[in-house]
């Protein structure tokens, strides 16, 4: 966060936890492996490959992506109906195994634990100076989720509601 934001940076909101937004779910392999490159200011371009879906019920589809750079890992984001609004704009992350953000399964086995509630903003969300990953069309649901990390604005508090 830069340096003049913090002394008025409130924190951000998180959402009430909701116990069926927590799956165990098989990870779906047949997809076609499309490569998503992402520029960033600092380390070139960072390579995707998608490996899989998940199917989450009464929310909907993620893409399953493996890092091809650096340490390697599963990545799944999401941006929901609240991007934007109430949640980052350009998602936030689910999954980043390379840096440890993982609740379990293994994906070799071909399952996840994914919980929705532990939605985390991306680096970018707080300062310009980070390049991010942002959920590509892949990893957009049409449902709203009021879980997790929440707006970052330190001058707005959404209203946060169960479903």
């Amino acid at each position: 966060m830069p340096v003049e934001e913090r002394e008025v940076f409130r924190g951000v909101q998180i959402g009430d936890y909701q116990p069926q937004l927590r799956f165990e779910v098989a990870i779906d392999t047949d997809v076609e492996p499309v490569r998503w490159e992402v520029p960033s200011a600092t380390d070139g371009v960072i390579p995707f490959t998608r490996i899989g879906a998940l199917h989450l019920p009464a929310v909907g589809d993620l893409d399953v992506w493996w890092l091809e750079s650096y340490g390697g890992g599963v990545f799944v984001p999401v941006k929901d109906a609240l991007a934007g609004a109430r949640t980052y704009g350009g998602g936030r992350y689910l999954v980043d195994t390379v840096k440890g953000a993982d609740l379990g399964g293994d994906f070799r086995e071909g399952w996840l634990v994914v919980d929705l509630n532990f939605a985390y903003n991306p680096s970018c969300a707080y300062s310009p100076l980070w390049t991010c990953p942002l959920a590509p069309a892949g990893n957009t649901v049409p449902t709203a989720l009021p879980v997790g990390e929440l707006t970052v604005d330190s001058t707005h508090e959404p209203e946060v509601q169960s479903a």
